[in-house]
C-alpha cells in the first residue's frame, strides 16, 4: 500500500530536509524514524521538494510504501507522538500506486517573508528575513515580472546544484506589503537549489535602490551565478504547497498559517 502524508515543519533547527550520513538533525530522518515505529518496519519516504538548512515547510508532501495497515488517524497521531514539536504530520491518506510525491507534482510554491524596518525584531527572527533598508515593493514587482515564464535560471542556482537542466518555468511571482512585512509568493513547475533565495536577494537589491531595475534582466541573461548578487537568508523561506493532478485528491494546506503570530 502507498500512503501520502502532508508534513509541516520548523526548519530552523534542522540541517535541511534530506537525510545525511553524519547528522541526524534532518527532517527526513526524524520523520522516517517516527514512521518506522508506527509501521513496525523500516520506512523510507520520498518528498515533493527538498528544503535547505533553516527553510520551513507548510505543505510538504511525501509518500512511502508499507504492508502495515493503519487508519489515516493512526498514521497521523502515531507519527506525531514520536515526532519533536517542530515537525507535524497534518494529514495522511492512501494513494494510487502510480502516485509519486516528486514526479507526479505539476507545480511547487514558496513564500518568502521580509521584515522591512530600520530596527531588527526579536520575535520571529527564525521565520523571516530582516532588511533595514526601505524597500519599494512596486519596483520589486516590476523586476519580478521579468522572471515569469520559461527561462534559463543558471544565474539563480547554487553553484553546487545537481539539477540536470537550469530551465524552469515560473508561473507567477506576487509581492505584497502587510504592515512591516513584505511577502513574496512564487510558483513554478520546479525550482533549482537556492533559486528562490537568490531571486529574493536580487529583488531586495533593486527594491532598496542598490541596483537599477534593468539589472535583473542582465543577471538572467548572463547565466552566471557569480553575477547574481547575494543569496538571501533561509529563515524567511517557506515551502508552501505542491500541485498535483486533481485525480490524486491531494489536500491543499492553509496558506496563512505561518504568519498568524506576525500579523
Amino acid at each position: 500500500m502507498r500512503v501520502a502524508l502532508g508534513v509541516e515543519y520548523d526548519g530552523s533547527q534542522y540541517c535541511g530536509w534530506q537525510r545525511q550520513k553524519h547528522d541526524p538533525q534532518t527532517v527526513q530522518e526524524q520523520l522516517e524514524n517516527a514512521l518506522s515505529k508506527v509501521a513496525n518496519h523500516p520506512v523510507q519516504v520520498i518528498c515533493a521538494g527538498r528544503t535547505d538548512t533553516g527553510v520551513h515547510g507548510v505543505g510538504q508532501v511525501v509518500h512511502f510504501d508499507t504492508e502495515s495497515e493503519r487508519s489515516d488517524k493512526g498514521w497521523i497521531f502515531g507519527c506525531n507522538t514520536n515526532l519533536p514539536d517542530s515537525i507535524s504530520v497534518r494529514w495522511a491518506q492512501p494513494v494510487a500506486a502510480d502516485f509519486h510525491a516528486r514526479f507526479s507534482a505539476t507545480s511547487r510554491a514558496y513564500r518568502y517573508v521580509i521584515y522591512n524596518h530600520p530596527v531588527r525584531p526579536a520575535l520571529g527572527i527564525r521565520h523571516l528575513t530582516w532588511n533595514y533598508r526601505p524597500l519599494d515593493v512596486e519596483l520589486m514587482q516590476q523586476a519580478a515580472d521579468a522572471l515569469v515564464g520559461e527561462h534559463d535560471f543558471s544565474s539563480f542556482q547554487a553553484q553546487g546544484c545537481q539539477a540536470k537542466s537550469p530551465i524552469r518555468t515560473i508561473h507567477h511571482i506576487r509581492l505584497s506589503r502587510r504592515g512591516r512585512l513584505i511577502i513574496m509568493d512564487i510558483q513554478a513547475n520546479a525550482f533549482l537549489q537556492h533559486m528562490v533565495r537568490n531571486i529574493a536577494g536580487v529583488l531586495m537589491a533593486i527594491g532598496c535602490g542598490k541596483e537599477p531595475l534593468p539589472w535583473i534582466q542582465e543577471v538572467l541573461a548572463h547565466r552566471n551565478r557569480t553575477l547574481g548578487g547575494v543569496t538571501a537568508p533561509p529563515y524567511g523561506l517557506f515551502f508552501m504547497r505542491v500541485g498535483y493532478p486533481d485525480h490524486f485528491n491531494i489536500p491543499a494546506p492553509e496558506p496563512d498559517v505561518p504568519f498568524m503570530p506576525l500579523l
